[in-house]
This record gives structure tokens, C-alpha cells and sequence, in this order.
């Protein structure tokens, strides 16, 4: 059985539709796929009818934007009531982040003189409620200033490059808390992937396990063979679930494949197991995984 639970769509920075992301790892090979695009639910029903069409399991999540101790967290939401109103209003704020950021970037790079319009951004964005660095990444792939979106992130869209800008992200126990509330369960995105650092460790994860965090994932393409098995070690210490996943952007993000890491079925459906006990003691009416 081959797992891979965390993937993005056209309706965050996929270059793939929910439908074609679907279809693709059914062409993969993979049995079971979380759709997780960053922020949203947006691209949910879709995935899903094309789920029931050709006979893949599907999870549906998100991957929110949060803070901790002043860094960034990205945290896998999987299966909560995307109507809960308090999830909503701090997943719009999130969102409108993202989107209010844009024009300054924008601003900084003609400052830089390139010439690059909102429209160009649209274009590259394809209209998603998540627009932000990565499609402005695109823009600038599509002007021809830079050849992909690693080049456009470390020469003007990363941190500390010339047209960053920050944006808000929510408070990572919060949302943990928010996602349980609303009937999901939380798993911490490549946690030591992009600092370069062991970040959270054993004791800040110990924590947040104890405020309402399932899982971590390990592996993952940013984490090296030591950093995963530590990793892992810290987390079936503190009896967290242990997830491997690819995040797939499509041609967004290359050695991202799907199933390039996958999640063991005892992981999977331990993951499950929980996301149904939080269903149960929120009462609120969440999505069930699709099955064929």
C-alpha cells in the first residue's frame, strides 16, 4: 500500500488541477493521496469527485502557515470541518497575508527594474485564493527573468533576498488547537528542512504533543537520511505518528515526485484512527476519506 500524504494543487502553488494531481497518482501507482494545499479547502471537491471516478483513496487537508517561538511552521491539517468558523476566520487572515504581500513584492522588483504587473501574477496564478511568492515566482519565470522558482526565490523572493516581504501566520498551538476543535488532526510539515537546524526538538515537540500535535513528518525530500532517522527516533519517543509524504507541486518544485516518500499503512491508519476520535469529540460534521 503506498501512501503519500502531502500534495498541492492549482489551488495553492500546484501546477496541477485537484483533478489532474489525482490522476497522476493514480498513474503513480499510489493507492491513498492527501490533497493539502496551503491554506485552503479550495480545490477539495473537485479532487474528490475525481477520487470516486477512478478508485483512489483520498485524504482531504491543508497545509496552514503558522509561527512558533518567532519561526515559521507549516502545519498538515488532516480531515477537519473546513466550516468551523474560528478555522475559517484564521485561514482567511492567513490568506489575505499572502495576498497583501504581493503588490509590495511586486513594488520591490520594479524598483529593481523589472517590469512586472499584477496581471502577470494572475496569469500565473490561475485565479487560487492562496496567490503569493510562488506564482509571482512563475510571473517571473514567464517574463524570462529567471529560469524556475529556485532561482527566483534565492536571487529576490526568499528571506533576506531584496523584494521579501513578511506576512502574518497563525500561532502554531492555536491552530493545532483550532484543528482539533474542529474535528482534525495535526501533523508538522518538514520540520527540519528549511532551517538547516534541528528545530523543533525533542522537548518543544514533547509540548506540543501534549497541546494537541498527532504527528511529524519525516520523511521528506528536505530531511537527510540522520535528520529522519533522529527524527524519527523523537517522535516514537513521544508516541507521535510518523508520516513520509512527497510534497508535490507539480512542476513547481523539482525531486518532489509523488510517492517519492510515503507513509506506512500503521502509520496511516493509526493517523485515521485519531482524526476519528477528534471527529467524535468536536460533534462537528467532518469529511470522511474517500475510498473507492
Amino acid at each position: 500500500m503506498r501512501i503519500d500524504l502531502h500534495s498541492h494543487s492549482r489551488a495553492s502553488d500546484g501546477t496541477q488541477s485537484p483533478e489532474e494531481l489525482v490522476r497522476a497518482a493514480l498513474a503513480e501507482g499510489l493507492d491513498v493521496l492527501a490533497i493539502t494545499d496551503h491554506d485552503t479547502s479550495e480545490g477539495w471537491g473537485e479532487a474528490e469527485r475525481t477520487a470516486r471516478e477512478v478508485g483512489l483513496e483520498l485524504v482531504r487537508g491543508m497545509e496552514i502557515s503558522t509561527k512558533h517561538q518567532g519561526r515559521g511552521v507549516h502545519l498538515l491539517a488532516y480531515l477537519p470541518d473546513p466550516t468551523y468558523p474560528p478555522l475559517l476566520a484564521q485561514l482567511e487572515r492567513v490568506l489575505e497575508g499572502r495576498r497583501s504581500r504581493v503588490p509590495v513584492m511586486l513594488d520591490r522588483l520594479r524598483g529593481m527594474d523589472i517590469e512586472i504587473s499584477d496581471e502577470d501574477v494572475r496569469r500565473a496564478s490561475g485565479g487560487t485564493a492562496a496567490t503569493g511568492r510562488p506564482h509571482v515566482a512563475d510571473a517571473l519565470v514567464a517574463l524570462g527573468r529567471v529560469t524556475d522558482r529556485s532561482e527566483a526565490f534565492d536571487r529576490y523572493l526568499g528571506a533576506g533576498r531584496p523584494a521579501h516581504v513578511d506576512r502574518y501566520a497563525a500561532p502554531l498551538v492555536e491552530m493545532i488547537q483550532l484543528v482539533g476543535d474542529a474535528g482534525g488532526v495535526s501533523v508538522i510539515a518538514h520540520p527540519w528542512g528549511r532551517s538547516g537546524r534541528r528545530w523543533p526538538g525533542e522537548r518543544e515537540l514533547a509540548a506540543l504533543r501534549d497541546e494537541g500535535l498527532s504527528g511529524v513528518e519525516v520523511d521528506h525530500q528536505d530531511h537527510d537520511v540522520d535528520s529522519r532517522r533522529v527524527l524519527r527516533a523523537i517522535a516514537r519517543d513521544l508516541d507521535l505518528v510518523v508520516t513520509g509524504s512527497s510534497d508535490h507541486h507539480g512542476t513547481g518544485k523539482v525531486d518532489h515526485e509523488l510517492g517519492v516518500n510515503t507513509t506506512s499503512p500503521e502509520d496511516y491508519h493509526r493517523l485515521l484512527d485519531l482524526a476519528a476520535a477528534a471527529s467524535a469529540r468536536s460533534g462537528r460534521r467532518t469529511p470522511e476519506v474517500v475510498r473507492p
